[in-house]
């Protein structure tokens, strides 16, 4: 079996970490599944992405027994963890985390990098790094000190506090909880529901979101010029403004 399986069902791809025996802790060769399965999610045909583990966990972090085989641990993040991150940050359709257990570790940054959470009422949060004398990374402080601020994420990432789905839930790092054996049908809806919205300015939205933290009010302010000055010029746009007009559903098509 694959360590990574992707699958797809109409214009939604779901990724799935396939090491359940690990609870999908990260290795090379999920680095380089995930890798392979977000370059296949630029598709247009691929509206949104899924991305959730197999068995009972939803990514456990590193796998430790590769971690202590040694060599320099920034050649690795920047070789491994860095491009996938960065491939979700720039793929500009949404991209939904179903976490389905335990989340740790690099397993908590990279559900964190996703566009939108949902866990199964048996999930668990840890922060897993400083148990271990490590600090976060694979983006763990920029999200989850962009999701909580930065006072909460400090004080949840330095004690390696363990939280429940519906702690979680309660912070906002994730939009909702449902029951463990209706996770997968809660995502295949929420992943359709995206899919039939207009892709590009889903795109573009994500963008001015990451865009915003950095930016002055003036930089923003062009940046959405622009890209509505794009989004203007969509055929879902048109179509917006037809099915408002008409007063009917609007059916998107992406483009």
């Amino acid at each position: 079996m694959a360590e990574v399986e992707v699958t797809r069902d109409g214009a939604v791809q779901t990724i799935t970490l396939n090491r359940p025996e690990v609870f999908n802790a990260f290795n090379r060769a999920v680095h380089a599944g995930l890798r392979d399965a977000f370059k296949e999610a630029r598709d247009p045909e691929v509206r949104a992405v899924v991305v959730t583990g197999a068995g009972k966990g939803f990514c456990a972090g590193q796998d430790l027994k590769e971690f202590s085989e040694g060599g320099d641990v920034s050649d690795s993040l920047r070789a491994t963890y860095h491009p996938n991150v960065l491939a979700i940050r720039a793929l500009e359709k949404p991209v939904i985390a179903a976490v389905n257990g335990a989340c740790a570790g690099a397993g908590l940054s990279f559900a964190c990098a996703c566009d939108i959470r949902i866990a199964s009422d048996a999930a668990s949060f840890v922060p897993g790094f400083i148990g271990i004398g490590l600090v976060p990374d694979a983006g763990g402080t920029y999200f989850v000190g962009r999701l909580l601020g930065a006072p909460r994420a400090f004080e949840w990432m330095s004690s390696n506090r363990r939280l429940t789905a519906v702690e979680a839930h309660a912070w906002g790092l994730v939009s909702e909880v449902v029951e463990a054996d209706g996770l997968a049908a809660r995502a295949a809806e929420l992943g359709a529901f995206y899919a039939g919205l207009p892709t590009r300015a889903i795109g573009m939205t994500k963008r001015l979101f990451d865009h915003a933290d950095t930016a002055t009010l003036d930089e923003q302010l062009e940046l959405e010029a622009q890209l509505q000055s794009v989004a203007a010029q969509t055929d879902d746009f048109r179509e917006g403004v037809d099915a408002f007009l008409e007063k009917r559903p609007p059916s998107f098509t992406g483009r």
